[in-house]
């Protein structure tokens, strides 16, 4: 074990690697910067307190602290353009006493008017023809194209009730017509039946197509459409006829005319101007019959749809169901007399 407790470099003539000045240089270096820490008791704190100096102050945990919001007084807002306040008009008492009348007679006229929406035309008081209180006839049908009529459809229905008054306004100036015939010896039988016609066909007219587009475009009824378009058909081949104004037919129509020109001018005036009034009602009616049949096919209605409608209306009717009540029980009456006899 000798020979490992002898130093190695103790030998002269071995050269010692820690004998370069380069390198004893460092190590004392190296002494200089560990002789604190030699020293350096960690379990004396009076001494540790004592080796801190000014500049080396205790180091604390970081703690991280709440930070509050900003308050909404911090953000600036643009400025805004003052208003001018305009001082409010003075209302005397008679100006807030005129404006309630006027409410009162508005929600008089709103409650009028559903009450009759919810009564239905059975319930509505008559309004048309619209005759004196004074006449022993009172009206027999009640029409309000704004109450009634839905707001798309109020237009064209106006228009086919100002087409049947031309309709009869012609047919009146036709009794003139006949009696300016008359006068120049060509017959007094157009101007009896110009007085025929026009008693007959105006009240006809309205009732027989007027009155069902009137209730077709009102409750959107597929039946009055196709009563319409029926009636409306005669309607126009009537006018058709009235236009071309035979001999002796009760119309100063086309042939009339040409006729009158040859006895009298005067007569063949009055009288072209009542075939133009009938040719107008000719093209007039072609014309709606056309509108009112487009409208009804983009309504998607149908004849079984009508068809429909009319077993409807047939079977709510009072008169049949009172009839066939009565057929009913006449048909029991009937069978309990027979079982009886026998």
């Amino acid at each position: 074990m000798s020979k490992f407790e002898d130093n190695p470099f103790s030998d002269p003539t071995i050269d010692n690697p820690f004998a370069d000045p380069s390198v004893q240089q460092v190590a004392r270096s190296t002494n200089n910067a560990t002789q604190g820490l030699d020293d350096y008791n960690p379990f004396d704190g009076q001494q540790n307190a004592n080796q801190n100096t000014p500049s080396q102050q205790p180091t604390q945990p970081a703690i991280m602290q709440a930070v509050s919001p900003p308050s909404s007084a911090q953000y600036a807002r643009p400025a805004q353009p003052q208003q001018q306040t305009q001082a409010p008009p003075n209302f005397t008492t008679a100006d807030f006493q005129r404006r309630q009348e006027e409410l009162e007679r508005k929600a008089e006229e709103l409650a009028r008017r559903e009450a009759e929406l919810r009564a239905g035309s059975a319930g509505r008081r008559n309004n048309w023809p619209p005759l004196p209180a004074f006449c022993p006839v009172q009206p027999c049908f009640y029409q309000d194209i704004n109450v009634d009529i839905p707001l798309e459809f109020q237009r064209i229905v106006r228009h086919l009730y100002h087409l049947w008054m031309f309709h009869a306004l012609v047919l009146a100036v036709n009794i003139i017509g006949g009696i300016s015939v008359m006068s120049v010896d060509m017959g007094a039988a157009t101007f009896g039946l110009s007085i025929l016609f026009f008693v007959l066909l105006t009240p006809f007219s309205f009732v027989c197509w007027y009155r069902p587009i009137y209730k077709a475009f009102r409750s959107d009824s597929s039946f009055n459409f196709m009563v319409y378009f029926f009636i409306f058909l005669f309607q126009i081949v009537i006018t058709v006829i009235q236009s071309i104004g035979f001999e002796d037919g009760g119309f100063c129509g086309l042939i009339t005319t040409i006729k009158a020109y040859k006895r009298n001018v005067a007569v063949g005036v009055i009288t072209t101007l009542i075939t133009v009034g009938f040719i107008t009602c000719a093209v007039a009616d072609v014309m709606y019959m056309t509108k009112v049949h487009r409208i009804y096919r983009s309504t998607g209605a149908s004849l079984a749809k009508a068809q429909a409608e009319f077993s409807t209306e047939i079977l709510r009717n009072q008169h049949v169901q009172t009839a066939a009540s009565s057929a009913a029980a006449a048909a029991v009456n009937a069978q309990i007399a027979n079982a009886n006899r026998y």
